[in-house]
């Protein structure tokens, strides 16, 4: 009964924002703040396993990615991390202007070694490494079970933290989180890997941490564009369920974070939904708008950069290759840090709306159908002081200004099928 109670409650606060709207049309109310949005929500992941070609590293710089996490993936608890791997990380990370994430190895692992990585990055070398976290996915070992992971892991923390007291230990990392309690990982034994984390570390943790792929759901069988792009308001469940989760065993709350996520988990590519593909940028621009909106601390997509025999997953390939999910991060960096309150009139043409620091509203409007949408712009709370720009992700713009437009309460505001949209509103 109390997780029931606690989960209407976190449904109630972290549900979609109703606007004090008009009927209908895409309402947004300037002065009604919902919350900073945090710089690193966009993230991706990046290890030895994927090294950013040489052409291709202006790009990296210039997608705005501002955290990334390493080494990503299972390599982490296959092989130890060497120290001019690390050194090689955390000189992209500043090339990039990325915050830097280390997840040290669980399975195989040591509290010796783990405490060894700590001392030599913050210590010896000066990096000042904030986030760290111990493992990747245990859920899915086959010799482990919850009770084993929380003994390991808190045993390897502590040998961390006795290094570097200041750092944020993000945990546990668990695969395939779902939207229902009933379908996230169990163990052998039946026990909730999150809630047994929860109980055993909660005080140790600052970070809670899962992952997420939701496709393939039939291997064998391509994702279509339909299913893809329907998926993403399942982010709307996930999160609130995640935090009333949270508050019911430790009686508190703790920031979220998404540290892998991507639609398809297998190495995907070429099908019209898979992870390399326009509608897959439509369904992460769409991701990142909910998790903003659901007040998540980090989100990592996955990955970085990958080859084209491994699958579709990176932002960027080999050599000149850049991915339609790339341009959603260009998109993004002309949007706020203030995440106010906006509504749509569907599911299906999202919005979300946010201050920037020099005064001006941005509008992110993302159209998840075929057919091009045409609705009222309540605006309340902001008077415009010019034309906006319309920044465009489509099949035709990569994430590029195609023209400029007047705004003001009761226009007419048009955006075309399949395609993410920026107003950039000037102040007044």
């Amino acid at each position: 009964m109390k997780r029931l109670i606690l989960l209407l409650a976190a449904l109630t606060l972290f549900s979609p924002p109703l606007a004090s709207a008009q009927e209908g049309g895409l309402t947004v109310n300037a002065s009604q703040s919902l919350s900073a949005i945090s710089p690193y929500i966009y993230g991706s992941n990046f290890g030895p396993w994927a090294i950013v070609p040489v052409d291709l590293l202006p790009a990296a710089q210039a997608a705005g990615i501002t955290f990334l996490r390493f080494p990503g993936g299972n390599w982490g608890d296959r092989y130890d991390i060497t120290e001019w791997q690390l050194d090689f990380f955390m000189n992209l990370c500043d090339l990039m202007n990325a915050e830097p994430s280390i997840h040290v190895r669980l399975r195989g692992g040591t509290p010796e070694k783990a405490a060894e990585l700590v001392r030599y990055a913050n210590i010896e070398k000066g990096y000042g490494v904030r986030y760290w976290a111990i493992g990747n996915e245990p859920n899915l070992y086959d010799d482990y079970d919850t009770a084993q992971f929380n003994r390991d892991w808190r045993a390897i923390a502590e040998a961390m933290l006795a290094v570097d007291p200041d750092i944020l230990l993000v945990g546990p990392e668990l695969s395939q989180y779902p939207p229902l309690f009933a379908q996230t990982p169990k163990d052998a034994a039946g026990r909730d890997w999150m809630t047994e984390f929860l109980r055993a570390n909660g005080d140790l943790v600052d970070i809670v941490s899962i992952h997420r792929y939701p496709f393939p759901r039939q291997m064998g069988r391509a994702t279509t564009i339909e299913e893809l792009l329907a998926n993403p308001p399942e982010w709307d469940v996930i999160i609130p369920n995640l935090r009333a989760l949270i508050r019911e065993v430790l009686d508190r709350d703790l920031p979220i974070a998404v540290t892998e996520v991507n639609s398809h988990w297998s190495p995907a590519f070429g099908n019209p939904a898979s992870p390399d593909s326009f509608y897959n940028a439509l369904w992460l621009a769409d991701v990142l708008g909910r998790l903003t909106r659901q007040k998540v601390e980090i989100v990592a997509q996955f990955a970085l950069e990958s080859p084209s025999a491994y699958g579709g997953w990176g932002l960027l390939g080999q050599l000149d290759v850049i991915r339609p999910s790339y341009y959603v991060y260009p998109l993004y960096q002309r949007f706020g840090s203030e995440l106010v309150e906006a509504t749509s009139p569907d599911a299906r043409l999202t919005l979300y709306a946010a201050l920037r620091e020099d005064g001006a509203l941005t509008l992110m409007i993302i159209n998840l159908g075929e057919e091009t949408r045409t609705e009222t712009l309540h605006l309340n709370g902001f008077t415009p002081g010019g034309p906006a720009e319309v920044w465009r992700l489509d099949t035709e713009h990569p994430a590029e200004q195609v023209e400029s437009i007047p705004v003001a309460d009761g226009e007419l505001i048009t955006v075309p099928g399949w395609s993410a949209t920026l107003l950039v509103i000037p102040p007044a």
